[in-house]
């Protein structure tokens, strides 16, 4: 038995409907009643990255990072296919240079978001402590 399972129903045209666990999901191609499924995808990126940023702060004595925002941004091609993703991460606490790159090359290890997309994909990560 797989481990996810979802069921996603398109009545007609370009939106869908996912039911993800409990969760109904709401992804439109054409962004009429939600999301775009790239949009909903850098979305998702960033939502896994975010807690994995904090463990990777618990990892290096950082047990309170503050409150933490992804400005997210991404590029699509002529064919709507995604070309590059970055992240701005603004942290309450201060960290150095030094912290800044050991968090975040934990947290790339520990996104399974971050894990599953193409190497080509993978976001530009630029970090800003003492940002609250």
């Amino acid at each position: 038995m797989s481990d996810i399972q979802t069921s996603t129903v398109s009545e007609d045209g370009f939106s869908s409907t996912s039911r993800v666990g409990d969760f109904d999901l709401q992804i439109d191609a054409l962004n009429e009643t939600g999301p775009s499924p790239n949009e909903t995808l850098v979305a998702t990126y960033a939502s896994c990255f975010l807690p994995a940023f904090r463990v990777g702060g618990q990892k290096t004595g950082f047990d309170d990072l503050g409150k933490i925002q992804i400005d997210a941004d991404a590029t699509v091609d002529g064919d709507d296919d995604l070309t590059s993703v970055s992240f701005d991460v603004y942290v309450e606490a201060a960290l150095s240079d030094e912290e800044v790159a050991e968090i975040t090359g934990l947290a790339e290890d520990i996104c399974h978001v971050h894990t599953a997309l193409r190497d080509g994909l993978h976001a530009d990560v630029s970090v800003y402590g003492g940002a609250f």
